[in-house]
Order: structure tokens, then sequence, then C-alpha cells
């Protein structure tokens, strides 16, 4: 409903590879770290984005997307639906060219405002369950 799983893959194969996660941190109980580490595995670089800025799998952490002193192509967020819409907002005006809300995270009116903006997105959804959907790559 939220972005089917044809733009979920496109975000996957064809916006980039780097992706700044919001709301990853150091604790590997939570869903961001293991999510961030598929994605290293799947060939991304993992930007984690945190208060705490900590470096995680290997990547400095920064406070806020706008902290990030190079171009991020994808924003995947791992915050509180209340509170997402304020990071798609960022992710627009940091230039991103896509944004994902994790499963549990939606925000229609974030989501219209992405779209409207040019930007491709999906919503409660993970792209550690979507790439292994993702056609063999060549």
């Amino acid at each position: 409903m939220y972005g089917d799983r044809e733009t979920a893959q496109r975000i996957l194969t064809e916006s980039g590879d780097t992706w700044a996660v919001v709301g990853l941190s150091s604790n590997p109980s939570r869903a961001a770290y293991g999510v961030a580490a598929v994605l290293q595995r799947f060939g991304k670089r993992v930007v984690p984005v945190h208060p705490k800025a900590e470096t995680v799998h290997g990547e400095q952490g920064y406070a806020s997307l706008a902290d990030i002193p190079f171009p991020v192509d994808v924003v995947d967020v791992f915050v509180n639906s209340s509170l997402a819409g304020a990071v798609a907002d960022e992710a627009v005006a940091a230039g991103a060219k896509a944004v994902w809300f994790q499963l549990g995270v939606v925000d229609e009116e974030a989501y219209a405002r992405t779209r409207a903006a040019g930007l491709d997105m999906v919503m409660d959804r993970c792209p550690a369950i979507e790439i292994p959907h993702l056609p063999a790559r060549p």
C-alpha cells in the first residue's frame, strides 16, 4: 500500500549505495543493528544517524542527517512514526533519492510530501526482508 515491491526493489538496486540509517546505535538487540548488517552484506555503505553519533559496523555515526558531510542516497528510518515525518523532510532537504520507513513506521502525510518532492518511498517494509526477493544480479 505504501510502496509496492517494485518500488522497494528499485530503491535497493537503483537508488545508490549510501544509506543513512536513522535510529542506528551500537545496541545489537535493536532491529536497526541487524538490518544495517544485512544492508552492508548486500554492498551498501551504512551511515549511522543517532543522537549519540556512535560508530556502528565500522562506520562513523552522525547526530543528524544534516551533520553528514557527504551525499546520502537513501534514508532508512527506524524511529517512532510520530518522529518519522520530520526525518523524511530532512531527507528531502539533504538531497536523498529515496526514503524507507521500516516495519511499523507509517506517516501518510510524510509519504505524500516525500513522493511530491520526487523521491521514491516505501513505508512499513524492511529491506532485509525484501533483499532475498530481488532478481539475481549478473
